[in-house]
């Protein structure tokens, strides 16, 4: 797989612009990420469905917090029938940073993910379901089939080392929150750990480097617009994933608390030089194709995350260049 991330800051008609540049340059799957201060991911995707004939198309990622898993469940079956057939469906715990502006940052965690995946194939499947640990309902169904029934992929967004090893287990595939190849080697032992108890009839397991990228002629310029996504991933990365890159706890905790309080430009200012080399791949084609390379040589895939670079439509197509060079040099 090589996929892009697209961020829903933009009219839908941009998006869908976005998104078919996307397609026509190279990319087999399109995710549209999920934060409620954004427009709506799956009105997005309905109109990339109804604009696009073969790429894959899903949440990248949703949380089930937000949404009742019964009715998540169908707002993917839904879009895969509209894409005949071409929905996967992402799935994770969430921003912590947003999650807390809707009294929800408690409530993150790996059950309610599993629990809503597992419902959502069940119903998927023609099954009914009843509630879990996390979730109510009583013999809830769906009154249609999707075109993929129960074999929509799933994928778990996360970076912690019980989701990692969850999704190893159960899950279709991981898309792993990172753009450096140390963290990408960390990955791959936590899921190598949960695919030793999984059931050979799930079949092949994707790993997939869900990748910060800030692309651009100019490299300076490409550094400078990593600073938004970069925020939000220093915000909600794991104490030991900071660890890892000698990023201050503090510092990431401030970042934190200016998104939670709407004040991005404090946000970003505060993001360093450091935090841009450790969670995004930034820069001119050849510095992001070395990257991408690097990281596929611990992943199975590569997804391109926003915001890509200073201009869009520019960045879509550098950053497609790069995936390919790079998957080419790994084969």
């Amino acid at each position: 797989m090589i996929g892009i991330e697209l961020a829903p800051e933009h009219p839908v008609d941009r998006m869908v612009e976005l998104g078919t540049t996307a397609a026509d340059a190279g990319f087999d799957s399109l995710f549209v990420s999920h934060h409620y201060n954004n427009r709506d991911a799956f009105s997005v995707l309905s109109q990339l469905a109804a604009a696009t004939d073969e790429v894959r198309l899903g949440p990248g990622v949703v949380n089930p917090l937000e949404f009742h898993p019964v009715t998540l469940a169908s707002k993917v079956a839904t879009l895969d029938e509209a894409s005949g057939g071409r929905a996967v469906f992402g799935v994770g715990p969430g921003d912590p940073s947003t999650l807390r502006n809707l009294g929800l940052g408690d409530d993150r965690g790996l059950r309610p993910v599993l629990e809503a995946f597992k419902t959502a194939q069940k119903l998927w499947a023609g099954k009914r379901v009843d509630g879990g640990s996390t979730f109510d309902a009583a013999d809830a169904g769906l009154n249609y089939e999707p075109p993929q029934g129960a074999d929509i992929p799933v994928y778990v967004g996360g970076e912690g080392p019980h989701m990692c090893r969850m999704a190893g287990k159960h899950a279709d595939g991981l898309l792993f929150n990172g753009s450096h190849p140390d963290d990408l080697a960390w990955a791959r032992e936590q899921v190598e750990q949960g695919k030793s108890d999984r059931p050979d009839s799930r079949g092949a397991f994707d790993l997939a480097a869900y990748a910060a990228v800030s692309v651009a002629a100019d490299a300076e310029a490409a550094r400078e617009a990593a600073r938004p996504p970069v925020a939000f991933i220093t915000a909600g990365a794991a104490p030991p994933v900071l660890q890892r890159h000698g990023i201050d706890a503090d510092r990431a905790a401030t970042i934190g608390d200016h998104i939670s309080a709407g004040e991005f430009s404090e946000a970003f200012e505060t993001v360093t030089p450091a935090m841009v080399d450790a969670f995004c791949m930034a820069g001119d084609a050849d510095t992001v194709a070395d990257r991408m390379a690097a990281v596929l040589e611990h992943a199975d895939s590569l997804v391109v995350g926003s915001p890509l670079g200073p201009d869009l439509d520019a960045a879509i197509e550098l950053a497609a260049e790069a995936a390919t060079r790079a998957t080419q040099a790994t084969e």
